[in-house]
């Protein structure tokens, strides 16, 4: 079971038992179960949405690049803070490493098994990725699983921190949901390399495959799904707490899936092409989405 799985598991009214000893019995440090993001100032959290705005639009920009934009903008700021930034934000220029982690020198990295693949139906390919939440104060992480195919979001979380655990609760909710991919690719981020995530794929029975280093190119689709999420949803709303981010992220993922029509498959739905094509590799209607081939 995931850290995310567990930590939902602990009574903070129970009886008998403390939080610190039901963190030791779930095999999670008590650390863990109250982390928060660490706090910034006003003018660094306005910052950072400047700088993940700008990030959409150019992701070629390095701390470099950015720091001149910001400037432009009229911000008094130095490359040191706009570098710290674009650091716990988790994005770096593309030419160098457009992900929002850092790899694991220890972990294992896997081939790129997509070049030149056929991927003409759902379920050959599933792909994750991470991407930064700016909060009205502070910020959250959300990870997505989407079958390549279709573009359908298969699953997503969000996570105050960047550990594996929020990325192998969805990975497990998909595989639940959906069945299993005959390929799951990833960036060679540290939360995809971590032995649970791999482990949980390789178990479920698909290939890994991971993103070649500096090629976002190679997981573009969902990169393309960040920079709509961010402008139909994120920067519209000012999200004041976790509980309303993840209600409104929930309806605009809704409204993508079942609603918004896709120019790649004349004006069709994601999860209608998903179902549509999808093979029989086991798995069921999502919930919420049961009903959905008969509509």
């Amino acid at each position: 079971m995931s850290v995310e799985g567990r930590r939902k598991m602990i009574d903070e009214k129970h009886r008998t038992l403390s939080i610190s000893r039901q963190c030791g019995i779930l095999g999670i440090s008590r650390s863990s179960y109250y982390r928060k993001p660490s706090a910034e100032s006003d003018f660094n959290l306005e910052l950072m949405r400047k700088i993940d705005e700008q990030y959409l639009k150019t992701p070629f920009y390095g701390s470099r690049q950015m720091k001149r934009h910001l400037v432009n903008l009229g911000y008094e700021v130095g490359r040191r803070r706009v570098k710290r930034l674009m650091r716990k934000m988790g994005i770096e220029a593309i030419y160098r490493k457009p992900t929002t982690s850092k790899p694991n020198p220890e972990h294992k990295i896997y081939p790129y098994l997509l070049r030149n693949a056929r991927i003409d139906k759902p379920d050959r390919v599933w792909c994750a990725d991470i991407t930064y939440i700016p909060m009205n104060r502070g910020w959250l992480y959300l990870v997505a699983v989407m079958d390549w195919h279709s573009r359908a979001v298969l699953s997503w979380r969000l996570s105050n921190g960047l550990e594996s655990d929020f990325c192998v609760a969805a990975l497990e909710e998909a595989l639940f949901e959906y069945g299993v991919p005959e390929i799951f690719n990833t960036d060679q981020g540290s939360q995809f390399t971590s032995g649970e995530f791999i482990d949980t794929v390789e178990t479920a029975g698909a290939k890994v495959s991971m993103d070649g280093k500096g090629r976002w190119m190679d997981n573009v689709f969902i990169e393309r799904l960040w920079r709509s999420l961010k402008w139909e949803c994120v920067y519209l709303n000012d999200f004041e707490t976790v509980r309303q981010a993840r209600m409104k992220l929930g309806e605009w993922f809704d409204f993508y899936n079942g609603e918004r029509p896709h120019s790649a498959f004349d004006g069709k739905r994601p999860i209608e092409i998903y179902f549509d094509n999808k093979p029989d590799r086991g798995g069921h209607a999502p919930r919420g989405l049961a009903g959905f081939k008969a509509a």
